[in-house]
C-alpha cells in the first residue's frame, strides 16, 4: 500500500510542479488559445489522480492497521555507552564525570508525504510520515552523540535529554544531550 501511496504522492507533486512552470506560463503566452494541449492535460490528471491515490490508500491503510496501533513495541538492546535518562546507576558509582556531549539534525520530509499527512490530519489517525520522519531524526542525533561520548572514553551518558523544535514546514530540528561519564565496576 505504501509504493501505491508514494506512487500518488510522486504522480502529484509532478503534475503540480508541471500545471504551474509550465502550464501557467504557457496559458500567459497563448492566452487567446483555449485549446489545452495534451500534456497540461495529462499533468492536470496526474495531480488530481495522484490526490486521489493518496487518499484512497490512507483511507484503505487506515481500516487495515486500525488495531495494530496499539501493539507493544520491540525492545532495543543498547550496545556500547550506556544512556540513562537519570543522574545515577544502581549498583554503578560514577567515578568521572567527562563534561556534556551532544547530538543534533534537522530532518525533513519531501512534499509528498506532506500530501499524506495533510490528508491524514483531514482523515483522522497516526502522522506516520512524521512518526518515521522524527524517529529517524533521534536515532541520527542518538548515535552522534554517543560517538561523542565515545571519543571522550565515556561508559555511560547519564541524564540525556531530547529537545524538538520546527525549523520551517515540515522540517524539525532535534537535539539530544547528556552528561559523559566513567563507572566503576
Amino acid at each position: 500500500m505504501k509504493v501505491v501511496r508514494q506512487i500518488g504522492s510522486i504522480a502529484f507533486v509532478a503534475g503540480l510542479f508541471t500545471c504551474i512552470f509550465a502550464g501557467l506560463p504557457w496559458y500567459v503566452v497563448v492566452s487567446d488559445d483555449p485549446v489545452i494541449p495534451w500534456w497540461l492535460r495529462i499533468a492536470i490528471f496526474c495531480l488530481l489522480g495522484g490526490i486521489l491515490v493518496v487518499l484512497l490508500t490512507l483511507a484503505l491503510e487506515q481500516r487495515k492497521f486500525k488495531t495494530d496501533a496499539y501493539a507493544p513495541m520491540q525492545p532495543v538492546s543498547e550496545a556500547g555507552v550506556l544512556l540513562l535518562n537519570s543522574a545515577e546507576l544502581p549498583g554503578r558509582v560514577v567515578t568521572q564525570v567527562l563534561g556534556l556531549v551532544q547530538g543534533h539534525t534537522v530532518f525533513a520530509i519531501w512534499i509528498g508525504k506532506d500530501l499524506s499527512a495533510i490528508a491524514r490530519l483531514i482523515l483522522g489517525g497516526e502522522l506516520t510520515e512524521y512518526t518515521e520522519m522524527m524517529g529517524k531524526a533521534r536515532q541520527v542525533a542518538t548515535d552522534r552523540m554517543k560517538a561523542a561520548a565515545e571519543q571522550m572514553g565515556a561508559d555511560a551518558i547519564i541524564n540525556v535529554r531530547y529537545m524538538t523544535t520546527s525549523v520551517i514546514g515540515s522540517a524539525a530540528e532535534l537535539l539530544v544531550y547528556g552528561t559523559a561519564v566513567k563507572l566503576s565496576e
